[in-house]
């Protein structure tokens, strides 16, 4: 899978965990998931490379623990594994 393929999977992904998807122009540099009255909302800057917008979903996505117990693409899994952060 592409870059890109990958970071359409995670886009689904979030919005099966019922995480809103914007894409956004945030200077290059923003993105990220936040909760906004209630709703989690995952922004993707749009002026940011593939890379970045890939790099800013699987981190989102890696909080998310129910992932765990959910059978996913190599090329998904790994992208989110790689942002998992140990506590």
């Amino acid at each position: 899978m592409d870059t890109d393929e990958v970071l359409e999977t995670l886009c689904d992904l979030a919005q099966q965990l019922d995480v809103e998807v914007r894409r956004v122009p945030l200077g290059g540099e923003g993105g990220g998931l936040c909760n906004l009255r209630g709703r989690q909302i995952l922004f993707l800057d749009t002026l940011a490379s593939p890379t970045e917008q890939l790099a800013q979903a699987a981190a989102a996505l890696a909080r998310f623990e129910q992932l765990q117990a959910t059978y996913l693409l190599p090329a998904v899994r790994e992208a989110i594994d790689h942002y998992k952060t140990t506590p």
